[in-house]
């Protein structure tokens, strides 16, 4: 079985989202879900699973799910819910154990065998060896002499998204040792956080007015490769713990929990400034964006905020002139010193 991430082409027009969703809904949500009901998926995957982690995301299981329900002919795939809950302690820890085992069972459904302990842990020792992997390229744009920027880690990492697991790990591998001889690449070093983001447009922005960004703390990122699955575990134990014992993200977390993971993540690529970009009707990440503010410029750390932006990141007319602004100041800083 190959995982697939379902990725939002901006320049589709929207025909079948604009006749089941409303405009509220988060516009790269509205381009996946373009993608899943025309039929475009319908030769590449053959089920869905959809997390609780936005409430967005919920109501898109319940469309998908009565669409499938009214609309049979429609090419929408098998979909499953992972019902899960994010605060650490134990009663949440037994409830998350008992929705892994259900999506276990639904997955056995989809691959027409039973699925072994053995088979899970086989996956897991492939997934490890490809974090750590990807722990190694990591270096080579966190250390102190940067040589993979923002743009090229996204890549590096997206590509996982597509690709068997085993064959990725390959990739990176290589790429690692080639980068090792690289250029230094040299600049106020930014880390992001905030909206996922769907291409690297962001990133080139960000990188084309002299910054490298050296982190961000959203799913194609570090946090994609953070914790490794515990191998001493029984196999629903070591699933539920890798996933839940994560850093915190924006999607699930109280604000002190959201500035806590922020000031470390920051603190371990020596981030000298942090740009929050979130896209419209995606509150969640400006709920924490106050404290988060006050607690990085104490130590000295500069902060960006760019709210309710447009997607694609193209459609931000005034965003490059902000982010050249910003990236300028601290270079000026840094001429100062």
């Amino acid at each position: 079985m190959l995982h697939i991430r379902v990725y939002a082409d901006p320049d589709k027009p929207l025909t079948e989202t604009d006749r089941y969703l409303e405009y509220a809904f988060d516009p790269v949500v509205r381009a996946q879900f373009e993608k899943i009901v025309d039929g475009t998926y319908a030769n590449q995957i053959n089920a869905l699973a959809v997390s609780n982690s936005t409430d967005v995301l919920i109501r898109t299981y319940l469309y998908l799910r009565e669409l499938k329900r009214v609309e049979p002919q429609k090419a929408v795939p098998e979909v499953a819910f992972i019902d899960w809950l994010f605060t650490r302690n134990y009663l949440y820890q037994t409830r998350n154990e008992g929705a892994i085992e259900r999506f276990w069972k639904e997955a056995e459904q989809w691959a027409g065998h039973v699925i072994t302990d053995e088979d899970i842990r086989k996956g897991a020792a492939i997934c490890n060896e490809n974090r750590q992997a990807l722990r190694r390229m990591a270096e080579l744009r966190h250390g102190s002499e940067v040589r993979i920027n923002g743009s090229e880690a996204l890549v590096i990492i997206g590509s996982a998204f597509f690709t068997d697991r085993e064959t990725h790990t390959a990739l990176v591998n290589q790429v690692t040792e080639d980068a090792g001889s690289w250029p230094v690449i040299r600049g106020p070093r930014i880390f992001v956080s905030g909206s996922n983001q769907e291409d690297t447009q962001l990133y080139d922005l960000i990188e084309s007015a002299g910054a490298v960004i050296v982190g961000e703390d959203y799913d194609w990122g570090d946090r994609f490769y953070e914790r490794d699955y515990n191998m001493d575990f029984d196999p629903v134990r070591a699933i539920v713990d890798r996933y839940m014992l994560r850093e915190f993200s924006s999607k699930k977390a109280f604000v002190s929990q959201r500035v806590e993971a922020l000031d470390c993540m920051a603190d371990a690529v020596a981030a000298e400034g942090v740009i929050f970009y979130t896209n419209i009707y995606e509150e969640a990440a400006s709920w924490d964006y106050p404290s988060q503010k006050k607690s990085l410029e104490s130590r000295g750390i500069k902060t960006l905020n760019c709210v309710k932006m447009q997607w694609p990141v193209s459609k931000n007319e005034q965003l490059e002139a902000k982010i050249q602004s910003f990236v300028s100041g601290m270079k000026g800083d840094e001429q100062d010193v």
